[in-house]
């Protein structure tokens, strides 16, 4: 396969993956950074490449911007008629690509240096920057680049050397994008958040089955995008995604994830909460990509493909700019009277589309290791059937959408997460006391041991009462109304949703006891009490004749009447952001 009609690069224009006659070589941290500097010092007024912020690794993330405009930041959509008056222009959309947040999978860090070249030296792609404006992240994951080996990735065909899936903290980065741990996330967040794009794209190679595709595609999942996102997604712009690719003689399938023993018992669309890269997109209403290409197809191909999905994604967003800009903008004013927002999601099994899907048969034979019977997918028996998808989900939690959160400065380490992620705090100037709606985290499930440095926590239930509360000068408020994110804001600090502050324990301290009591003493307080508080006793009495067990456990009564009791603290469970439901502004 080669990369459409375009003429031969000059050979000091050559990457260090077309110098290699065997197409097995993937450029090091350092080429590719000395690349995009000739490449920048060779067409100043075409491309800008610059330091974008500090990686765990020590040494910089870089960002490289394509564009006709010379002065290489967001085309503004507000400009001003000669009397003055605003007048409301569209401006260029942003494709955002994201390359080696796994180094290990390098396809994209190879297509993307030889597409930023083609872009500035064809005159047929350069007309692209005219409708487009392209930044580039070379390679995501520094550290992992610099971990460069050739045995970590042992399902995969090539290249001869790599880097690693962790960086330079052993951290997964593709589970960093709302947790934020790594400098590279942080310094992300920032870029992001400057380019505010429209399309999102990260290069992956797949793991899993084997199959006839070289490219398999993860889009945003449309149930979860905002509807008029979500319509545009599956009615026009993978339809001509798919098609691009298919003309350029690369059959695509959606990601080949699947429950039973191989692909034909049913392709599952991939559910990427925001921890992911296209989840946390999601929640700015980008529409988010990830191309996986095959592990097992041999590296030049795979480098190929992603460089024609590349320009295919290039090509069809410079086509469908306006209906693009047209989907955003219903999703942003659809959101500013949203009031229930979703925060998890389960598979609907009851709803599937039909892929025909290009495989390889799956049988089994014995086992040179074990003797038992093993899996393997027959070469020699391709076919082409047609496979259900399941690609819509359900939300399974909800929230109203508060005026407004409260958060005590106690927790900077969250102001500093929202903050970097385009929210706006106020803070308080005065001490207030409001009516506020808070949680108690009354039971959830952790994982038992560490996932990504943290313990995560799931099935979270919450007792929901209404407080009057004292905030002091320098507290934060956070408003949800305006330009502020909505989304990101309601997934992040309910408690309840998949990949919230809480879920990634940014408050675990309040879910232990700092205070308890001494069972001799405490047991003649806890006599007082009861006889002094008939209520009290009856729902004790009630709990004993409802469960023995109870009854026979001296300890667990005394702990019920403590934890039921005014000598119980008061901060213990409760969760420290509070949802304030008022109109106009706290302390007013």
């Amino acid at each position: 396969m080669t990369t459409s009609l375009l003429p031969a690069p000059a050979p000091a224009w050559r990457t260090p993956f077309e110098n290699d006659p065997a197409g097995n070589t993937t450029a090091t941290h350092a080429e590719c950074v000395a690349y995009y500097k000739k490449l920048a010092a060779a067409y100043p007024k075409q491309m800008h490449l610059a330091e974008a912020g500090p990686t765990d690794s020590g040494q910089p993330l870089h960002e490289v911007v394509l564009s006709s405009a010379v002065s290489f930041s967001l085309p503004s959509a507000e400009t001003r008629n000669l009397d003055g008056k605003l007048k409301l222009t569209a401006r260029k959309p942003v494709l955002f690509i994201q390359n080696g947040i796994h180094p290990g999978e390098p396809e994209g860090i190879d297509a993307s240096m030889m597409l930023a070249r083609d872009l500035m030296q064809q005159p047929k792609l350069q007309k692209l920057l005219d409708l487009v404006t392209v930044v580039i992240v070379p390679i995501y994951n520094v550290g992992g680049a610099l971990n460069r080996n050739s045995t970590t990735r042992v399902n995969q065909n090539g290249p001869a050397s790599y880097g690693f899936r962790g960086n330079a903290r052993h951290l997964d980065l593709n589970r960093d994008y709302i947790k934020q741990d790594s400098r590279n996330a942080r310094s992300f967040a920032a870029l992001f958040q400057k380019w505010q794009p429209d399309v999102f794209v990260e290069t992956h190679t797949s793991n899993g089955a084997d199959y006839q595709y070289t490219m398999t595609l993860i889009a945003t999942q449309h149930s979860k995008l905002a509807p008029a996102l979500g319509r545009y997604l599956q009615g026009q712009l993978l339809p001509a995604l798919y098609k691009g690719m298919a003309q350029k003689k690369w059959p695509m399938t959606p990601y080949v994830d699947f429950e039973g023993p191989t692909p034909e018992s049913g392709l599952r669309a991939f559910l990427e909460s925001p921890r992911y890269s296209t989840g946390y997109a999601a929640l700015f209403n980008t529409i988010g990509f990830m191309p996986e290409t095959h592990m097992l197809k041999a590296y030049a191909p795979r480098v190929h493909a992603t460089y024609d999905f590349l320009k295919t994604m290039l090509e069809t967003v410079a086509a469908q700019a306006g209906s693009l800009a047209a989907a955003r903008a219903q999703a942003t004013a659809d959101l500013a009277t949203q009031t229930t927002f979703p925060l998890a999601w389960t598979l609907d099994e009851s709803q599937t589309e039909t892929v025909q899907f290009r495989g390889y048969e799956g049988r089994t034979k014995p086992s040179d290791v074990s003797g038992q019977p093993r899996l393997y997918y027959d070469r020699a028996a391709p076919f082409t059937r047609p496979v259900p998808y399941f690609n819509t989900y359900q939300p399974t939690a909800t929230a109203r959408r508060p005026t407004a959160y409260l958060i005590p400065q106690a927790w900077g380490e969250v102001a500093d997460l929202l903050r970097r992620n385009g929210a706006s705090l106020t803070p308080l100037t005065k001490e207030v006391r409001v009516p506020v709606e808070v949680y108690y985290v009354e039971d959830f499930k952790s994982t038992p041991r560490p996932y990504e440095g943290h313990y995560l926590h799931s099935q979270v239930r919450l007792r929901t009462a209404t407080e009057t509360a004292t905030y002091q000068p320098g507290d934060y408020v956070v408003y949800l109304e305006g330009n502020v994110p909505v989304r990101y804001l309601l997934e992040t600090l309910e408690p309840q949703a998949t990949d919230s502050f809480f879920a990634w324990g940014f408050f675990d301290s309040i879910l232990q006891q700092k205070e308890h009591f001494s069972d001799y003493v405490f047991e003649d307080v806890a006599a007082d009490l009861l006889r002094a508080n008939a209520p009290l006793r009856a729902r004790l009495e009630k709990l004993k004749q409802d469960n023995p067990a109870f009854a026979a456990n001296g300890p667990a009564q005394l702990e019920w009447v403590y934890q039921n009791s005014a000598y119980h603290e008061a901060g213990h469970n409760r969760y420290p952001v509070a949802r304030w439901l008022g109109t106009g502004r706290i302390g007013d």
